[in-house]
């Protein structure tokens, strides 16, 4: 990616202006991101009952 230490795009890049970003999952993107000066929000998930399709079929019938 090419982004400045301001979080702008870099010229030639396919975004315009502050590139700012919501990270799901893995925190090493989230971590990437900021260290090229990216403002980003981490947010901590995991697939429901832990990628179980089972498990996760019983706790959607229990409406958890």
């Amino acid at each position: 990616m090419d982004v400045d230490r301001t979080g702008e795009a870099g010229e030639g890049s396919l975004l315009v202006g502050r590139i700012e970003v919501v990270n799901i999952g893995l925190e090493s993107f989230a971590t990437d991101l900021a260290e090229e000066g990216v403002e980003v929000i981490h947010v901590e998930w995991s697939p429901p009952a832990g990628g179980d399709p089972e498990l996760a079929d019983l706790l959607a019938k229990l409406g958890v």
